[in-house]
């Protein structure tokens, strides 16, 4: 995953993971426990540079320059 996709998905997490804590979207709910399912998925994406279904669809967000390298490599 390139960076600025891990931000957003670090970004998004927290948002989230905000709404959930401010009760703006309830505790009890099962809408909010799928919310901070989702939340801690995306950080551990973001923390690990790794994301499942990028791999099952062969989709790469990496700038060009590293994809270069890897190639060299």
């Amino acid at each position: 995953m390139g960076v600025i996709d891990r931000c957003i998905r670090f970004v998004l997490a927290f948002v989230y993971i905000m709404l959930y804590a401010t009760r703006v979207i309830p505790s009890g709910t099962w809408w909010g426990i799928i919310l901070l399912a989702v939340s801690g998925l995306l950080i551990i994406t973001s923390l690990l540079g790794i994301c499942p279904i990028y791999k099952l669809f062969k989709i790469d967000t990496r700038s060009h320059e590293k994809k270069k390298q890897e190639q060299i490599n």
